[in-house]
């Protein structure tokens, strides 16, 4: 294994209110960020924007954005997995979709301190959690989703487990802020980890050419200390691509903007912060003029791909660049210290 990076303590700084200006853009007037200009939306990237605008101080146009997942969750908890224009585009009803309004309300609430927010979303976070909790297998992993009939397609996914252990974390906090107890929550979120850490086996939707499936479980806390740096150094090799960033799938020549600011978050996380704001400085010129960041780029002939300018994408970049920066107070969100400090 070969940690060959160029250790630089020098990070060009990033246009935040140019990057939110371009998510904002985007915003439809009832709250709605889709994934591009006239694009298709989905619960998890719409989230993933917000939580950009929050970070640059768009606080209203962030509201808009949880109020209208307000308006749209469903009876059961979920959202449609895909939407365009307000119809239907795919009917499944994805967990860590549900559970995803969680990470963007304690991330919003760090940010503001408005404790009636919490109280405003509480419902709507409580039912999304509870939809992907109604999920969770006997040996503790989370089934993905459920089609339109309300029938459990019973795969589960490494990155999107791990994405709902965040979101339950999330979800425990905003409980604790609100004075309320959730015990059977908290059970949950711990089998859930303990499978993340011990049964691979149970993901029976396997990805392990995909980066998120070697990162995920460390951002999200499940993997923390030796071992999460044992996991990262194993595998560094095989993802991470000196002055380009960190590849999609391990076998393409392609890197992408949002695992790249993922993996920083989750370099972050565990306080990796040379190698994070390394990584970080291959990242800030693969970007528009409008303040969007290119969604990927090949490499070596440098090929933009694909050319959509996606506001998750940017807002990915913020939450990187908040880790490693401290603008906010949700800066802290994914760090591992913070969390073993809350118990």
């Amino acid at each position: 294994m070969k940690l060959n990076v160029s250790l630089s303590e020098a990070v060009k700084p990033i246009d935040v209110e140019k990057a939110a200006e371009f998510i904002a853009a985007m915003q439809k007037d009832n709250g709605e960020i889709p994934w591009s200009v006239g694009g298709k939306t989905d619960p998890w990237d719409h989230v993933e924007s917000a939580m950009g605008l929050s970070i640059a101080g768009f606080l209203d146009q962030a509201e808009r954005a949880y109020r209208w997942l307000v308006s749209t969750q469903l009876a059961d908890g979920s959202w449609w997995s895909e939407t365009k224009d307000g119809v239907i585009i795919n009917s499944t009803k994805e967990t860590n979709f549900a559970a995803y309004i969680a990470v963007g309300v304690y991330h919003h609430y760090l940010i503001t301190g408005d404790v009636d927010f919490l109280k405003t979303m509480w419902p709507s976070v409580m039912r999304g959690i509870q939809y992907a909790i109604n999920m969770q297998a006997p040996d503790g992993e989370i089934y993905w989703a459920r089609n339109r009939e309300g029938v459990i397609d019973k795969m589960a996914l490494l990155t999107g487990c791990s994405s709902i252990y965040m979101s339950i974390k999330c979800a425990l906090a905003i409980a604790g802020v609100l004075g309320i107890k959730r015990p059977g929550w908290q059970k949950a979120k711990e089998l859930l980890g303990a499978t993340i850490r011990n049964r691979p086996d149970l993901f029976n939707m396997i990805k392990s050419r995909f980066s998120m499936d070697w990162y995920y479980p460390i951002l999200c806390g499940a993997v923390s200390g030796d071992e999460a740096k044992k996991r990262i150094d194993h595998l560094w090799d095989k993802f991470v691509v000196p002055d380009w960033g960190v590849r999609c799938v391990s076998d393409r020549p392609w890197v992408t903007m949002a695992e790249t600011s993922e993996f920083i978050l989750t370099l972050a996380a565990i306080e990796e912060d040379t190698r994070a704001k390394t990584i970080f400085s291959w990242l800030v010129d693969k970007r528009y003029p409008d303040g969007s960041y290119w969604m990927g780029v090949t490499f070596p002939d440098n090929v933009i791909w694909p050319e959509e300018k996606t506001g998750w994408t940017a807002a990915a970049v913020l939450m990187a660049w908040d880790a490693l920066n401290g603008i906010t107070p949700a800066a802290k969100i994914f760090n591992h210290r913070y969390w073993q400090e809350k118990h």
